[in-house]
């Protein structure tokens, strides 16, 4: 029964902004773009918290995996310095390609230099990923 019913909301998701998109005289694109992706992905999460809300919790499920909290930790703890490091390495090499791409249109000459930038940011999420390598393997 839940499950027709988020597929119903799910459908509605998509068919009102459509219907809105429409009925104004498709002046309000952005919006009703934005009405949709708002609207979808809240019934998906809502959906998602909804079934397995009921579910097993971890620690029942990892105690008879075999897992303590403390491996557990060990994980998370892993996870989250290599994905942390990558948003943040992501974020560098975003900035600094960008002036490297500037200075280059004024002096093609130091590309060298800025490509040795551009590598250093580089490097912020492969120490993310040696750390959580020396978590996992400690």
């Amino acid at each position: 029964m839940l499950v027709k019913i988020l597929f119903a909301l799910i459908a509605l998701t998509v068919i009102v902004p459509v219907w809105v998109y429409h009925k104004t005289g498709k002046r309000k694109g952005k919006e009703c773009l934005l009405m949709n992706a708002i609207s979808f992905f809240s019934v998906i999460g809502l959906g998602v918290i909804c079934t397995l809300g009921g579910g097993v919790s971890a620690l029942a499920a990892g105690t008879e995996a075999g897992i303590t909290v403390g491996e557990g930790l060990k994980f998370i703890g892993a996870a989250l310095s290599t994905g942390l490091s990558g948003v943040g390495g992501g974020i560098a090499v975003a900035s600094a390609a960008s002036a490297a791409i500037g200075a280059m249109s004024e002096n093609e000459k130091i590309m060298g230099k800025t490509l040795i930038f551009v590598a250093l940011a580089e490097g912020i999420a492969l120490y993310g990923l040696v750390i959580s390598i020396l978590i996992l393997n400690g």
